[in-house]
């Protein structure tokens, strides 16, 4: 199952900070996903974020008004992965 990363943001340099740690995280781990930018506030609002940039994995927020780093990501992500595999 292809894991979907979101970053939610209006694309200014720390949400690309955070698109970087996080396409960097999943690729180390060598994991199927895909990376989507979002930059409509509806949309980013209908998360219940307020402040970016902000991360969202397979529909979860995990992070907002912060750039998590490429290890906090990868923990994340391993995390996400964890519970993919128990909803089987």
């Amino acid at each position: 199952m292809k894991t979907k990363i979101e970053i939610l943001g209006t694309g200014c340099r720390k949400c690309e900070t955070l698109a970087t740690n996080a396409k960097s995280a999943a690729d180390k781990l060598g994991i199927d996903y895909e990376l989507v930018k979002v930059t409509n506030l509806a949309k980013m609002s209908s998360y219940g974020v307020m402040m970016t940039p902000a991360l969202v994995i397979d529909g979860q927020v995990k992070v907002s008004g912060k750039i998590a780093s490429e290890a906090e990501v990868t923990t994340m992500l391993t995390t996400a992965l964890g519970q993919q595999e128990e909803s089987q």
